[in-house]
């Protein structure tokens, strides 16, 4: 099975001296460039070849692809190399449009507008051409953004997610390719420094520079020209999310992304980037011989794996199921929830089942309040992992909890694993059980009868808006970025060189 997410990718190579289909029309036009320039006209061209001259009409406006023999028999006739003819890049600007606006005409968002094509002859103007091919663009793209919704979004990140748990939440490949450049950079054991981080980067061709201007659209801005990774000021408290978001940056570069065209292929990425800066700050053969030798000792903690590779909590524990399955044998589940009980993210391979919205989606969806997740944010001991039992529709699990505070509030991080398999971890002695029968709404989301008698009527709450209900569709070139504050950093650093 392939170790990258589902999306949709550019065609293979070509074989030597074939075109692809989608290269017709630049063959064409490349044909139609050298005739014209040697003053030929297609019936004399076709009498040069043996071929007729509809045939050559044909393959020119790029309806046809033709047989090498015929290709040679052109290439000969025009006085060219076949690798001219070849050549991927159209001919001149004037081909260049006329290809874009040919290829823009049989989108089926063209045709279903029922609108005559325009055939780009020497009679239309290249201004013309600017002018139509830059409309096309222009409809491409707005149609694009509206359909780019949250529920859009929502879709293409379940697939991913659903994509992820076929694999165990693991991808071998990014795995190797981040533990190969933090050993190169001089990583050897414990945390990565963030001279390893920055010679990383250098290794690449890549200073890191901290800045307090950062557009508030972005973590993270890479300057390809001048080399420069541009990180938030370096003055941050801690430390693992400055090496972390630099870690990202640099994946763009090792992994060899290219501009999202869908939010399918921008949380591919994100996905991707995130995954390698794991792979970098807690290495995979690293990482296995510290829990390996915990689970040995039946002494599996998330603390001490966080604190052994000083990351946050939330950065070990979702490592921990990039390796627990694939490496320890372990089934895992992992929860981020917030202080109203929702769920933000989470992962599992265990059976423990999240609630899901029709799409899929298992963001935003509630997490029942007799879960460890839930528990945890009641707990008056924060400074150590909660640890609890739960017994639910699908089974008895345990779980460990540690909660922090963001802008946005209260969380907790969660990692559970199926009852079997609780014996491998500290805490596994708890004494704190509880039920859960959600997905039963009289569980915990039906209010207690009585008091629903006693306020039903008598109650009026004002409810707080979510940011993300108004929250504008992406309008830049990258979902969520806005490309006007990009620019205007970017120039605005470019004259401190």
């Amino acid at each position: 099975m392939s170790s990258r997410p589902p999306v949709s990718r550019r065609s293979d190579l070509p074989s030597p001296g074939k075109p692809r289909t989608g290269d017709l029309l630049t063959l064409g036009r490349r044909i139609r460039h050298f005739r014209t320039a040697r003053s030929l006209t297609l019936d004399q061209l076709a009498q040069a070849t043996g071929s007729a001259a509809s045939q050559l009409s044909l393959i020119e406006n790029g309806h046809r692809e033709p047989r090498l023999s015929l290709l040679q028999e052109i290439a000969a006739a025009l006085d060219v190399d076949m690798a001219d003819l070849l050549a991927a890049e159209p001919p001149n600007r004037r081909a260049a449009l006329e290809i874009a606006l040919d290829r823009a005409q049989r989108t089926s968002l063209y045709t279903g507008l029922g609108l005559p094509a325009v055939r780009p002859g020497r009679s239309v103007p290249t201004e013309a051409l600017e002018a139509l091919v830059g409309l096309h663009d222009e409809l491409a793209r707005r149609v694009n953004e509206s359909i780019a919704t949250p529920e859009e979004a929502r879709r293409a990140n379940t697939e991913l997610r659903l994509w992820m748990r076929e694999r165990d939440n693991c991808l071998p490949d990014i795995d190797d390719i981040g533990e190969r450049m933090a050993r190169a950079a001089g990583y050897t054991v414990g945390a990565l420094t963030h001279r390893a981080v920055a010679r990383m980067a250098e290794q690449l061709g890549f200073k890191i520079l901290h800045v307090s201007d950062l557009p508030h659209s972005t973590r993270t801005v890479t300057d390809l020209a001048s080399g420069r990774i541009y990180l938030p000021p370096a003055s941050i408290p801690g430390g693992h999310g400055l090496r972390s978001l630099a870690l990202q940056a640099i994946a763009h570069r090792v992994l060899g992304h290219v501009r999202p065209e869908s939010y399918a292929d921008f949380l591919r990425q994100r996905l991707e980037i995130t995954y390698f800066a794991a792979a970098c700050l807690m290495p995979r053969s690293a990482a296995l011989e510290h829990l390996g030798a915990a689970k040995r000792s039946k002494d599996l903690a998330i603390e001490d794996f966080r604190d052994a590779f000083g990351v946050t909590h939330e950065a070990a524990a979702h490592r921990f199921t990039n390796l627990a399955t694939s490496g320890l044998d372990l089934p895992v589940h992992f929860l981020r929830v917030d202080d109203a009980g929702a769920l933000t993210r989470g992962y599992e391979n265990d059976g423990v089942g999240f609630a899901t919205d029709p799409t899929g989606a298992i963001e935003g969806q509630h997490v029942c309040q007799h879960w460890a997740a839930r528990a945890a944010l009641t707990s008056r001991d924060r400074t150590t992992e909660y640890h609890q039992y739960t017994d639910t529709p699908a089974g008895t699990f345990w779980c460990t909890a540690q909660t922090g505070t963001a802008d946005s509030g209260e969380f907790s991080i969660t990692v559970g694993v199926p009852f079997a398999h609780a014996k491998w971890f500290r805490g596994r002695d708890t004494t704190l059980r509880t039920t859960s029968r959600c997905p039963d709404a009289s569980c915990c989301r039906r209010p207690d009868p009585e008091l629903a008698t006693r306020w039903a009527d008598q109650s009026w709450p004002s409810a707080r808006m979510h940011a993300q209900v108004l929250a504008p569709l992406p309008q830049g070139t990258f979902p969520g970025v806005d490309d006007a504050e990009v620019y205007a950093f970017l120039d605005r650093h470019s004259n401190t060189r």
